[in-house]
């Protein structure tokens, strides 16, 4: 794995564990009864994304670790996945 696809895979697997975060212990203005005029009921009345970033940072880094080293170590090819029969036998 080259430096490029490390960073591709990190970035790939942090935004995917952001985006599953962000709706935890999420309270809307609507849940706690204050709606700001302006603005829907749904929005966030407080949002916690500086600790969620944080612990999507730590979670992303050992999911990053694990699939490296299953990739490093050869464990899962892409041979493996090559359903089809597309790329050419081993010679």
């Amino acid at each position: 794995m080259s430096i490029t696809s490390a960073i591709v895979l990190y970035a790939v697997l942090w935004f995917m564990t952001f985006f599953i975060a962000l709706p935890i212990r999420l309270k809307t203005q609507g849940d706690v009864g204050e709606v700001v005029p302006g603005t829907h009921a749904g929005a966030p009345e407080h949002h916690y994304l500086k600790k969620k970033a944080l612990i999507t940072t730590v979670v992303a880094a050992v999911l990053w670790a694990v699939i490296a080293w299953i990739i490093l170590s050869g464990l899962i090819t892409v041979r493996d996945i090559d359903w089809m029969h597309r790329m050419p036998p081993l010679e």
